[in-house]
C-alpha cells in the first residue's frame, strides 16, 4: 500500500485531530473529537506499518530505529514545518510495528479557550514549591503545564528548566530564559537531568513525570530549598496524589515526606476531559491551593478531610471536579447526564443539578 506520509499529516494538522493510529489489521486512523475514524480504505499489513514507521524516523532525523526494533518501544518528538509539531510513541504489538502519533499544534494554546480556571494560570506568581498537574492519560496536563510556564515566561525574569520525554510544546524566550531537554537525546534519564539542571542556576523546573521516589525525593527537596517545580501525575483528585506520593515511600520516611509535602506544595489541580454538547471535548478541573488547614490535613495524614474545605474555599480559587462539571453542564457545554457520569459523587451532583 503506497501512503504518503506528509499528506497524511497535513491532513491531521487540518481535520485538527488529536492522534494518528498506524497498527496492523486496522485502516491507517484518525482520532477525530473523540472518535476514531478510518482515512484509508485497506487494512495496513505488518510491511506498511514498518515502512511508515521507518520513514517517520527518517522524517524527525532520528537514527534510533534500530535501538526501537531492539527494544521494543521508543518516545520521541518531531515538527514539520507549516505543518505541526508531532509527540510519537513507537510499540511492538504481535510482532509487528505500530505507532500513535499525538498532534501538538505550534503555536501555544489561549488558556482561556480551554476553560483552564484562572486560579491555575495565576499560580505562575509563585516563587518556590511544588504544583502538581495530575488526571488521566490524554486529559490534557501537558498542555495546562505549558500554559503556566508561558505565563512564567511572558511575566519574569527567570532561568526555566524543563524536562520532558519528549518535548511538546516549543517555548521561545520571552522576560525568562527558557532551557528545554529531551530524555533521552539531551540526557539518559530524568534523574540524570534533574541533578544536572540543579546545577545550571535555575529559577523553575518542569519535569515532564514524577515517576519514580528519587525523582519525587528530588523535585520536594529542590521545592522546600527555593525553586518553583512543576510536574505531573496519573492521579485522580488532590487527596489521592498525596497519598500515591506518600506511597511510594518505605514506611519509615512517610512521615517526613507528608512534612515536606506540607511545607512545599504550592497545588494540586487535576483534569479530566468530557465530551460536550457539540460532540467536542473539554476539561473539567479540579483545584486545590495549599492553605496552613490544608497543610495540617497533610502533615496530619488527615486527607479524608481536603475535599470538604476544597468545597468551602471557592473564594480564593478553589473547586471541586463535581463544582466544575455543574459549572459546564449549567452553561450547556455538557448535558446532565455527562456531569453525573464523570462525577466522583453521582448522588450529590445530581441534587446539585
Amino acid at each position: 500500500m503506497e501512503i504518503n506520509l506528509l499528506e497524511i499529516l497535513k491532513d491531521a494538522s487540518e481535520k485538527k485531530a488529536s492522534d494518528i493510529f498506524i497498527v496492523v489489521g486496522l485502516a491507517l486512523s484518525m482520532k477525530i473529537k473523540g472518535e476514531i475514524i478510518p482515512v484509508t480504505d485497506t487494512l495496513l499489513m505488518p510491511d506498511d506499518t514498518a515502512k511508515i514507521i521507518k520513514e517517520i524516523y527518517g522524517l524527525a532525523k532520528t537514527p534510533n530505529f534500530d535501538r526501537f526494533v531492539e527494544t521494543g518501544d521508543s518516545d520521541f518528538s518531531f515538527s514539520v514545518p507549516d505543518v505541526g509539531r508531532f509527540r510519537v510513541n513507537t510499540y511492538r504489538q504481535r510482532g509487528s510495528l505500530a505507532a500513535v502519533l499525538r498532534i501538538v499544534s505550534f503555536g501555544l494554546p489561549d488558556p482561556a479557550s480551554l476553560g483552564i480556571p484562572k486560579a491555575v494560570i495565576e499560580l505562575h506568581k509563585k516563587n518556590k514549591g511544588l504544583i502538581l498537574i495530575t488526571g488521566p492519560t490524554g486529559s490534557g496536563k501537558s498542555t495546562t503545564l505549558a500554559c503556566v510556564v508561558d505565563a512564567i515566561n511572558a511575566n519574569r525574569k527567570a532561568h526555566i528548566m524543563t524536562i520532558e520525554d519528549p518535548i511538546e510544546f516549543l517555548h521561545r524566550h520571552k522576560k525568562s530564559i527558557v532551557s528545554q531537554r529531551e530524555i533521552p537525546s539531551d540526557s539518559l534519564t530524568y534523574l540524570q537531568a534533574i541533578k544536572s539542571a540543579l546545577r545550571q542556576s535555575p529559577d523553575v523546573i518542569l519535569i515532564g513525570e514524577m515517576r519514580d521516589m528519587e525523582t519525587v525525593s528530588i523535585a520536594l527537596t529542590a521545592a522546600e530549598t527555593g525553586h518553583l517545580m512543576l510536574s505531573t501525575l496519573h492521579t485522580n483528585g488532590a487527596a489521592n496524589t498525596i497519598d500515591r506520593i506518600v506511597d511510594i515511600f518505605p514506611s519509615s520516611q512517610q512521615q517526613q515526606i507528608r512534612v515536606q509535602l506540607a511545607m512545599s506544595l504550592v497545588a494540586v489541580v487535576s483534569q479530566q476531559i468530557v465530551p460536550t454538547v457539540d460532540k467536542g471535548l473539554a476539561a473539567a478541573f479540579e483545584v486545590m491551593i495549599n492553605t496552613t488547614a490544608i497543610s495540617n490535613m497533610i502533615r496530619e495524614g488527615k486527607l479524608h478531610q481536603i475535599n470538604s474545605t476544597i468545597h468551602t474555599s471557592g473564594d480564593i480559587g478553589m473547586q471541586t471536579m463535581d463544582s466544575s462539571l455543574v459549572a459546564m453542564a449549567k452553561k450547556g457545554v455538557i448535558t446532565k447526564e455527562t456531569a453525573i457520569l464523570y462525577s466522583a459523587n453521582p448522588e450529590i451532583i445530581t441534587r446539585m443539578l
